[in-house]
């Protein structure tokens, strides 16, 4: 998996393809680096006329800081992870599948093949999912990525200002870089509030000597509330996602699962139980960017597999039973493998 990503950073337009990726992050990178220098030098070290305010001001700054920082490049590092060999159908049975002379032929392959693996996601055909790319069967909740060029565990989105894919990995990093960077946009708009108050008060030229300071210190202020407004949205709606257990390809298509079908809610395990699959249960890791979710990014808990074992013991007696499907025919199905 990645081959051919490797493979195109050989040639000269791949290379610059490469290096293209990461402007997004030089942009970010510079934005952060000129937001610290307005902030230290111009809000603090030269404007502030309060001791004690300014270090109690440059702590806390210094610590939303790290934090957010630490979170950001945990999100950019972290590898999307690799699927193992055991996954890969080999070469033989992939010329087989290709080879099949209808859909039912590729599906009963698939299925054989997959016997033995932890999957319950399927087709909208009801066939194991299959990268024709890696050469793979996915496991679940599991995506190819075009701009990563490989199956990414749990996939969430491929982010271009990590320059990388959000997934199971670095999940619960990039959740910390979005509320981070929101406490940090709000922090330096709320601590500069005052002076770019003055500035509009008084006029730039008669409150120190350096115009060009108070020009630092005013954009600061507009570009700290610009991007809190974007990140207030971004992050809520990750952390709503987190509390109902879903990915952002999730919420646009619902995974198809071996019973039931499509389901949006089928691994939403309750809030708490779904926070602590992404932040675990040890509270003194939740703010920390180290790793600390639950699983192998490979299996995951469902809720109707909860709900079945309760219907074999007896406790809901119209829930259907997971080992239903073996007993019945295998539907036929038109549409062909994706």
């Amino acid at each position: 998996m990645g081959n051919d990503d490797h493979r195109r950073r050989k040639t000269p337009c791949g290379f610059c393809m490469a290096v293209f990726k990461w402007i997004p992050v030089l942009f970010i990178t510079a934005v952060i680096a000129w937001s610290y220098y307005a902030y230290v030098v111009e809000l603090c070290i030269r404007n502030s006329q309060n001791g004690i305010a300014m270090i109690f001001m440059l702590l806390f700054y210094h610590l939303f800081l790290t934090l957010f920082m630490w979170s950001y490049w945990r999100t950019i590092m972290t590898s999307v992870g690799r699927i193992p060999d055991q996954w890969r159908i080999p070469d033989e049975e992939v010329s087989r599948l290709f080879r099949a002379d209808s859909p039912e032929t590729q599906k009963r392959i698939l299925n054989n093949f997959a016997r033995d693996l932890p999957v319950t996601n399927r087709t909208m055909n009801g066939s194991v999912r299959f990268c024709e790319k890696c050469k793979i069967i996915k496991p679940d909740r599991a995506h190819h990525c075009s701009v990563c060029s490989c199956c990414v565990l749990k996939m969430d989105h491929h982010c271009p200002w990590v320059n990388n894919c959000v997934n199971f990995y670095n999940y619960k990093y990039f959740v910390l870089f979005l509320g981070y960077a929101l406490v940090y946009c709000l922090y330096v708009a709320f601590t500069s509030l005052h002076d770019f108050v003055e500035f509009w008060k008084v006029g730039a030229g008669q409150l120190n000597a350096s115009g060009m300071g108070r020009f630092h210190i005013l954009f600061l202020f507009f570009i700290a509330i610009m991007f809190a407004i974007s990140l207030v949205s971004l992050f809520g709606y990750h952390i709503y996602l987190v509390l109902v257990n879903r990915t952002t390809l999730e919420s646009f298509r619902a995974p198809i699962f071996r019973v039931g079908g499509p389901d949006k809610n089928g691994y939403n395990l309750g809030r708490y139980a779904n926070f602590c699959e992404v932040f675990g249960d040890d509270w003194q890791y939740w703010f920390l960017p180290v790793f600390s979710s639950f699983g192998d990014g490979k299996t995951f808990p469902i809720r109707h597999m909860e709900e079945d074992t309760e219907s074999l013991l007896g406790y809901h007696s119209d829930t259907r039973i997971e080992l239903e499907e073996d007993f019945l025919p295998e539907p036929r199905f038109q549409d062909s493998i994706p």
